[in-house]
């Protein structure tokens, strides 16, 4: 399986309910199969992961089969992070006054929109870096398309985001100054909030080096990230989808803006195809297949410059190992 299997980062996407996690699952037991270390990560809030596999996953690392581990990012538990992270490095850098204050406006934050995207994000690019120290496939069965383009896109806005906020820091060094020799005008028995945000300029340096540090780290991950993202050789989105109208419109709206983006798109896996079948007397299956037949040569046409796999629909629901390899075998023998 060259085609799909040749990037040591995936990322499966498409429509809610076509069968991401189906088909994640099964690239994970296909890398497993082949003798490589995979881990299959869950970035759907509603996850399946682990009904899929008859298991309980969890925010942590669990090895499902010999070579394949699974991970379910918890969303809500990864913003508690996050803003926990920003917390205490504020509480670093103020005066022990405002604390009460940070509290109270980074618990604001937490139910902010995009908070929870962002943690999710800073989970995802932590990954994207380090795990493939430690495995050799990383596949992130993600949330619908929607919410993975934003994801996607966030890497290259936070960065700006943060270029934009270490430039105000160097800015604000002239200000710094001002208060310095507002401090040396004041009596030496004075002390108040001021006075120890410019207590002397020993401190004010470094307490504007641990901000610069802190955004710069931020920056280099997001930037790391998002150069990976975009290495054809790493990394590569593939698409998801069912012969039906609606999800062939949003895959073509999802891939002109990946295209956009620049983010390398491998290939399309068609599922739930109905079974060829020599019975012609029933009037419902036939018009299924007709409007299916129909579907399937829009997309052939309108994704023509893309790889594209079926799989067909099974006579039973898709949980446990043994269906997953039954549906890892169908990518196995349908090439198109």
């Amino acid at each position: 399986m060259p085609e799909l299997l040749d990037r040591q980062i995936l990322f499966i996407g498409g429509k809610g309910g076509v069968g991401k996690t189906t088909t994640a699952s099964a690239l994970g037991l296909l890398s497993a199969q082949q003798g490589q270390r995979c881990l299959l990560v869950s970035t759907d809030p509603a996850h399946s992961l682990g009904d899929i596999f008859t298991t309980r996953i969890g925010n942590r690392e669990k090895q499902l089969t010999q070579g394949l581990w699974g991970l379910e990012i918890d969303p809500d538990t990864a913003a508690d992070q996050h803003i926990k992270t920003v917390k205490d490095n504020m509480r670093s850098l103020v005066h022990p006054s405002l604390f009460s204050e940070i509290d109270r406006q980074m618990n604001l934050a937490r139910l902010a929109p995009g908070t929870v995207e962002s943690a999710m994000l800073e989970r995802m690019c932590e990954l994207m870096i380090k795990a493939p120290q430690r495995f050799d496939r990383i596949i992130f069965d993600t949330a619908p398309t929607g919410h993975t383009l934003r994801l996607l896109s966030l890497p290259e806005m936070i960065a700006a985001w943060t270029d934009s906020l270490l430039r105000q820091r160097q800015r604000s060094g002239q200000f710094g100054e001002i208060l310095n020799r507002l401090k040396s005008n004041r009596k030496s028995g004075d002390s108040d909030d001021l006075s120890y945000f410019s207590s002397n300029r020993t401190n004010d340096n470094s307490r504007n080096g641990r901000i610069r540090d802190i955004l710069e780290r931020r920056s280099h991950t997001y930037r790391k990230a998002r150069r990976i993202l975009l290495n054809a050789d790493q990394c590569a989105f593939i698409f998801v989808l069912t012969a039906e109208k609606l999800p062939i419109l949003e895959t073509g709206k999802s891939l002109k803006t990946l295209e956009q983006y620049k983010v390398p798109v491998q290939a399309m896996i068609i599922n739930r195809i109905l079974p060829a079948t020599n019975d012609t007397n029933d009037e419902f299956l036939n018009r299924r297949r007709h409007q299916q037949a129909k579907y399937l040569a829009d997309i052939d046409h309108n994704f023509r410059t893309l790889t594209r796999y079926r799989i067909n629909l099974l006579d039973r629901d898709v949980y446990g190992v043994k269906t997953l390899q039954l549906i890892a075998g169908q990518l196995q023998e349908t090439f198109q």
